[in-house]
């Protein structure tokens, strides 16, 4: 039998609610670092898209065995240590990325890069999740602005260091010390260790909870991550390829798509409570299709940098929306609902990329991109089932 959970002090909720908006912050940010410099990883180990797609695939591959373990870990240990953790690991792999002797090296690097990604992710959504219910004011939209945020500050500071002539190598260092040292510092004000005994932490809050409405929510998070994850990875280099932008240029897609998506998670919130969930989520998924459809169409990198901001509006609630509906499924621990909806989820996040650059190497990376429409489409028809299972 569990012990029951500690009670966090109101004095300490608005520490900790500023420490996991930091942690969401560097999230965001380091991934759009890695999301500017994919072009310069292609070039640096002479790789090919499809290649390259491989090279994500191997991080979707260590993203799944962190998956299987988040839950058990977080049950042992609390999801302020594994964050601390997770995070600092995640940060400073950051500088070795142009340092690899090798393209196998760099799958070696990218995989442990995907496990400490899925780690720190399922850990700081529990901790805002925790903050969420403590508090009884939504809070999930908002926090995963500030990811949005970090994307588009990391993209942008990535974009001018670029067009300033600042090395590689010196930006991804820098970079991935001060985001160690922000996730470190920011662990420490995070909620205290809810303490669980070890049966309880082996029932493990990933993927094997992700049962009934868990699944289906899983599910149609992973249909929208799927096309979110495509863009982070793929948007730089498809203005860069495509359309024949500068790379700094190019770098504004992901600030673009970020900013945007940002904007409409600060709002968030407060447009849950006048929208119904499912029309919400069925309006905004239409809009990422429609957005990403201009995208493709259009020869102008400008319109395309608008039509990227449009995808953003559309996929910026998604995620938010699921994973407040899986903390009211019934009979479920929310804590452990929204893990497990994380976890489906990134299995979308990871799985994205991949696929994309399969299809770029086969054909090309704008008819790839277009699984971009299609997923928001299937989300947009989806849209009903996210009611079903926190209707009862």
């Amino acid at each position: 039998m569990s012990a029951p959970p500690l009670i966090h002090p109101a004095a300490r909720l608005p520490a900790a609610r500023w420490a996991a908006r930091t942690q969401f912050f560097c999230s965001g940010f380091i991934f759009a670092t890695w999301g500017v410099h994919i072009p310069t990883v292609k070039a640096h180990y002479g790789i090919d898209e499809a290649a390259l797609g491989l090279a994500m695939l191997a991080a979707g591959a260590g993203a799944l065995l962190g998956l299987a373990r988040a839950g058990r870990w977080i049950g042992r240990h609390g999801a302020n240590r594994i964050a601390g953790a997770a995070g600092c690991c995640y940060a400073l792999l950051l500088a070795l990325l142009l340092a690899m002797p090798g393209y196998a090296a760099l799958l070696a690097l990218l995989a442990v890069f995907g496990l400490l990604t899925s780690v720190f992710d399922v850990a700081i959504n529990t901790e805002a999740a925790a903050i969420e219910l403590a508090e009884g004011v939504p809070r999930m939209s908002g926090m995963h602005g500030m990811f949005s945020l970090g994307g588009m500050a990391g993209a942008s500071s990535g974009a001018a260091l670029l067009a300033a002539g600042c090395p590689p190598v010196t930006h991804l260092a820098v970079v991935a010390g001060a985001m160690a040292l922000a996730i470190g510092v920011a662990a420490t004000r995070m909620l205290p260790t809810s303490h669980t005994s070890t049966a309880s932490a082996d029932e493990g809050g990933g993927l094997r909870d992700a049962g009934g409405p868990l699944l289906v929510l899983g599910l149609l998070a992973a249909l929208g991550l799927v096309a979110e994850g495509a863009m982070y990875d793929w948007s730089v280099l498809y203005l860069q390829q495509e359309l024949g932008s500068p790379q700094q240029q190019a770098a504004l897609a992901y600030a673009s798509f970020s900013a945007a998506m940002a904007a409409a998670r600060f709002g968030g919130d407060a447009l849950r409570a006048r929208v119904p969930s499912t029309r919400l989520l069925a309006g905004s998924a239409l809009l990422a299709a429609a957005s990403m459809t201009v995208g493709l169409l259009t020869h102008s990198p400008w319109v395309a940098l608008a039509a990227f901001a449009g995808v953003g509006l559309g996929f910026a609630n998604v995620v938010p929306l699921l994973f407040a509906a899986a903390a009211r499924v019934p009979g479920v621990e929310p804590a452990r609902g929204i893990a497990a909806v994380s976890a489906a989820a990134y299995l979308g996040f990871m799985a994205g990329p991949p696929v994309i650059g399969l299809i770029a190497g086969a054909s090309s990376l704008t008819h790839a991109l277009s699984v971009v429409v299609l997923f928001a489409l299937a989300l947009a028809m989806s849209a009903p089932l996210a009611a079903r299972g926190t209707a009862r």
